[in-house]
């Protein structure tokens, strides 16, 4: 069997601190515009990256590898969010009231209200549509399913389906031919994991055989993503390595998505950073660079807890 490496702690950590620099250097361009608001169903695209800051920050904060400067920017990045970005909830409380059975508001406040942000009048329109049929009917991917289902478990809800039937539902769950992972199926994958473990809190979730499969498949997809250059990808898949029992990926491969950082912080989706208007190019890189900035916790925090040096 091949031995390892594994990428230093330094080289790890670096890259979560350039990536937390720029996102909280380019926080203004997450804000929502009137126009934004007045969107309807529109909306959802523009909620949807507060929403992976929000899961980013928390993440960042459980994890307990930060130093304080960055602790002081999540948390401040944290309530950006919840009292600027989403007007203290009330954003997602007229979301919630114009389309009463999306789940995005569920979604994006379960991450909130796990660090005691509350909104009552949220709480009181969500319990609504949460009890009748169509919410459980509603159909979606079977991976977005599973979000939903975390979703009401972080809340301290009784979720609206069996987590076991969710997970047996999706791709991974199935365990087909490993080789038709191609760009959707990849991140089907990398949001069931993340879905199962709760963000990579409890890897103990993820029910053994789907670990099993993937500590024997993740190190193709992710030397193929890396060859792409599909940095936005490789770096979820090396969230997920974080999420097995036992590593699976070699340490070069961060050491490769390290390079691919540009000197500002930002992470490219793949291949070099895109050139144009500032908040164009925001638009393309935030995800990847919210992605670092979580890959780079769980791996230091694997990593320490494994006495890397």
């Amino acid at each position: 069997m091949t031995m390892l490496t594994t990428a230093p702690p330094a080289l790890l950590h670096a890259v979560g601190d350039r990536a937390l620099t720029w996102l909280d250097a380019h926080r203004d361009y997450f804000r929502l515009t009137e126009a934004d608001l007045a969107r309807g169903d529109a909306l959802v695209e523009r909620l949807k990256p507060i929403g992976e800051l929000a899961i980013n920050m928390r993440m960042l904060f459980r994890e307990g590898v930060a130093g304080s400067r960055q602790g002081a920017r999540a948390g401040a990045l944290l309530d950006f969010a919840w009292r600027e970005l989403l007007d203290g909830g009330n954003v997602l409380a007229a979301h919630q009231h114009n389309e009463p059975f999306s789940p995005v508001s569920l979604e994006i406040y379960a991450v909130f209200h796990e660090l005691g942000y509350r909104h009552p009048g949220l709480e009181a329109a969500l319990d609504i549509p949460r009890r009748t049929a169509t919410w459980r009917a509603l159909e979606m991917p079977p991976s977005r399913r599973l979000g939903v289902l975390n979703a009401e478990r972080r809340m301290g809800l009784t979720p609206s389906g069996d987590f076991a039937e969710a997970t047996a539902a999706t791709w991974l769950g199935r365990r087909p031919e490993p080789w038709t992972v191609h760009l959707h199926i990849a991140y089907d994958i990398t949001h069931t994991v993340f879905h199962l473990t709760n963000w990579g809190e409890d890897p103990g979730r993820l029910p053994p055989p789907l670990a099993d499969y993937l500590e024997l498949y993740l190190p193709a997809w992710a030397a193929d993503w890396a060859e792409l250059q599909h940095w936005d990808l490789l770096g979820e898949l090396l969230i997920v390595d974080a999420c097995l029992p036992r590593p699976a990926l070699d340490g070069q491969l961060w050491e490769q998505y390290a390079t691919a950082q540009s000197g500002t912080g930002a992470m490219p989706v793949c291949g070099a950073m895109p050139e144009g208007d500032p908040s164009d190019v925001f638009d393309i890189v935030h995800h990847p660079t919210l992605v670092a900035a979580f890959a780079s916790a769980m791996a230091t925090s694997r990593s320490l807890s494994a006495g890397g040096a």
